[in-house]
């Protein structure tokens, strides 16, 4: 008996020296309540400018001496949306009996209809828009999804209930052929109507996730995060439902991917560090850039982006950050003002020793989008963004977040993000 439990702590003194052989840099992390001193000076810093920048009114669109008439929306009751719909269509039905027949005047979402403003530093809607004839053969379509659209969305503020968008395609799926069509159209109606698209009852279906130091009410019920499993809690799709968010977190952690999202979560690292960790597993949805948003602001925390080391992925941060070209008329209430680029950054593969099995070459295709973002005013903003974008495209080189998973699967949380938040290596 005792010779087995010999050969047991043989065994396990064995696993612990191969643990610390792959986990490079490990040995220069300091105790985790030091470095819980480094996240509450963060905490204190962003307060400090929270508190300064509060003292003043926020800048609004109409506080700018732009050069360009902008466009924005706000949040509308149902009882406004449904007045708004039905003077547009009374407006429709004038034009028909005085022979004029009857057009759309939709507002343009084109890139070439968008502008970033620096001292808001988010994308807005300029305030050119198109006409959308039904009379004539190229516009015959879409002109009567937009009808079908308005209907639908009065349909909603009559009876006060909330449907997905998929809900909304499915009504007519002749009509709409595809659900990318019935969506864009729906954005075109709120940017008519100047609502947001919260304020028109159509909701995506779940999609991002939380979990750590937070509980909030949904729906009158009090969630508690940490007590949701490695899975979290869904974010809700309608933010009208969150309230009560109360947190002892000392920052939020933006994940990109699902993949280092469940690591975290099995990990508990928001035991280890006081936090709370988010993502839309890719993409960002508007429900969780709509959440993102709400803690940010009630809570007061500082919010740090974990993304892939690729072109896609600064432009996820991107879209969170500064928001999104298509969605630009409502940018006002989707976008997380200064998000921390934590990681993983080009510079990260070197200075931390990323083999070279685990980096991918990029696309011709990812160095175009490289390239493109560079001309980005978002981006030429911050130095630190376009000398890691710079390295990128030079070294042609990328890597997914799991690349570190080389050096074992529970670096990410063990050496990495500890590492990064002891060195405040963001940007």
């Amino acid at each position: 008996m005792a010779d087995k439990k010999r050969k047991q702590k043989r065994r396990r003194s064995d696993l612990s020296s191969d643990d610390e052989a792959v986990l490079p840099f490990k040995d220069i992390l300091i105790p985790d309540s030091d470095l819980l001193e480094t996240l509450k000076q963060l905490l204190g810093a962003h307060n400090a400018v929270s508190t300064s920048t509060s003292s003043s009114k926020p800048l609004t669109l109409s506080d700018l001496n732009l050069s360009a008439t902008c466009r924005e929306v706000t949040d509308l009751s149902l009882s406004s949306v449904q007045s708004a719909i039905e003077t547009l269509i009374l407006q429709v039905a004038h034009s028909i009996v005085a022979g004029n027949g009857f057009s759309f005047q939709v507002p343009s979402r084109a890139s070439t209809n968008q502008l970033y403003v620096p001292e808001l530093d988010r994308i807005v809607l300029k305030d050119k828009s198109t006409q959308r004839p039904f009379s004539h053969v190229s516009s015959v379509r879409k002109s009567t999804i937009t009808v079908k659209i308005l209907s639908l969305i009065h349909q909603l503020c009559l009876k006060n209930i909330h449907v997905t968008k998929r809900d909304l395609f499915y009504t007519d799926v002749k009509l709409f052929q595809d659900q990318t069509q019935s969506d864009a159209v729906l954005d075109d109606v709120a940017c008519m109507l100047g609502c947001t698209r919260s304020s028109l009852n159509v909701i995506a279906s779940e999609k991002g996730v939380v979990v750590g130091r937070l509980t909030f009410s949904d729906n009158g019920d009090m969630i508690d995060c940490t007590k949701m499993g490695m899975g979290g809690k869904a974010i809700p799709p309608n933010i009208d439902r969150v309230g009560d968010m109360q947190s002892d977190a000392l920052f939020i952690l933006l994940v990109e991917k699902d993949a280092a999202y469940i690591r975290l979560a099995e990990d508990r690292f928001y035991n280890r560090f006081p936090c709370i960790i988010v993502t839309a597993k890719g993409q960002p949805d508007v429900a969780t850039r709509l959440f993102l948003r709400k803690m940010k602001m009630e809570l007061k925390l500082p919010v740090l982006a974990l993304v892939d080391s690729d072109p896609y992925g600064l432009k996820i941060l991107s879209v969170y950050g500064c928001g999104s070209k298509n969605m630009s008329y409502d940018s006002a209430n989707l976008t997380t003002p200064d998000i921390k680029w934590l990681g993983i950054r080009p510079s990260d593969l070197d200075k931390y020793k990323i083999p070279e099995q685990c980096r991918l070459p990029m696309t011709e295709q990812d160095i175009k989008t490289g390239k493109d973002l560079l001309e980005e005013d978002f981006v030429k903003k911050n130095p630190g963004w376009v000398e890691e974008l710079n390295l990128m495209v030079k070294t042609k080189q990328k890597a997914e977040i799991q690349a570190l998973s080389t050096f074992g699967f529970q670096y990410l949380s063990e050496v990495y993000l500890p590492l990064k938040l002891q060195q405040k290596d963001w940007l």
